[in-house]
């Protein structure tokens, strides 16, 4: 579905996405269009936490946090596993890690002037 660069510089024609994936791909930016959710999603990437633990690295209450899990999880961006009583939260996977992560790398070009890649 994806151009590749060849190793030349050019790339193969690229195939359109579908619509199922268009409108997917719009959902999780949607999600991710809210500052509490992005920046839960920041720590989610980098490991595991529960509802009490990301309200108070977010400096929001736990109800407000466990709705927005809940919106992430619908979503399909974050992932829960049982350990005990406790419900762990995680990224879903590589996947929205990586796009995580280069939104907020993005970020950091656009604020602090740092060059851009090509």
């Amino acid at each position: 579905m994806y151009a590749r660069d060849n190793g030349s510089g050019a790339s193969h024609p690229q195939e359109q996405p579908t619509g199922p994936q268009v409108e997917t791909a719009v959902a999780a930016f949607r999600m991710l269009s809210d500052a509490t959710r992005l920046r839960l999603m920041w720590l989610l990437s980098a490991g595991e936490y529960d509802v009490t633990s990301l309200a108070a690295a977010v400096g929001v209450a736990r109800p407000s946090v466990s709705q927005h899990l809940a919106k992430l999880r619908m979503a399909g961006l974050a992932h829960t596993r049982r350990d005990g009583r406790r419900i762990l939260y995680r990224a879903r996977d590589a996947h929205v890690r990586a796009l995580i992560q280069e939104a907020l790398f993005h970020a950091d070009h656009e604020v602090s002037g740092i060059p851009r890649h090509d």
